[in-house]
């Protein structure tokens, strides 16, 4: 009987420090970076540490400024929505973005995030912009 508890609590433990995603409560959480509320599900991101810890942020641009800082971090998940589709996380590190002055986003920047390039391509053309990837997103925003 005590095995069986000792691995129902290490089974616990194990889980419990396991990084996952977190729904953002929109309008109640507040950015990581800038410390405004998180109201626009398009244009939301977040980072989860190795251990766990979770950052939200109001805008992609706010999420590529905190790394600035804090990229010695080991990160499991990074993450923001589809303007399309903004119900669902996606790896930010796979997606496409478009910088478009007809696609205002929180932070000012203009930058909105995609499944991939052929949708952000689409949008281009409807909208105007520029398209990247996460390195070459990066490297402009710097």
């Amino acid at each position: 009987m005590k095995k069986f508890w000792l691995v129902a609590v290490m089974v616990c433990l194990v889980s419990a420090c396991s990084p996952t995603p977190q729904p953002i409560e929109f309008g109640e959480d507040v950015c990581s970076h800038c410390k405004m509320t998180i109201v626009d599900r398009q244009h939301a991101a977040e980072l989860v540490t190795k251990k766990g810890k979770v950052f939200k942020f109001d805008a992609i641009e706010c999420m590529v400024d905190y790394l600035k800082d804090n990229d010695q971090q080991e990160y499991a998940f990074y993450l923001v929505h589809d303007y399309n589709n903004p119900e669902d996380w996606q790896n930010a590190l796979t997606s496409h973005y478009l910088i478009s002055n007809a696609i205002p986003s929180p932070m000012g920047a203009y930058l909105s995030a995609f499944k991939d390039e052929k949708q952000a391509t689409k949008m281009r053309e409807s909208k105007g912009g520029e398209v990247y990837d996460w390195e070459h997103l990066r490297t402009f925003l710097k």
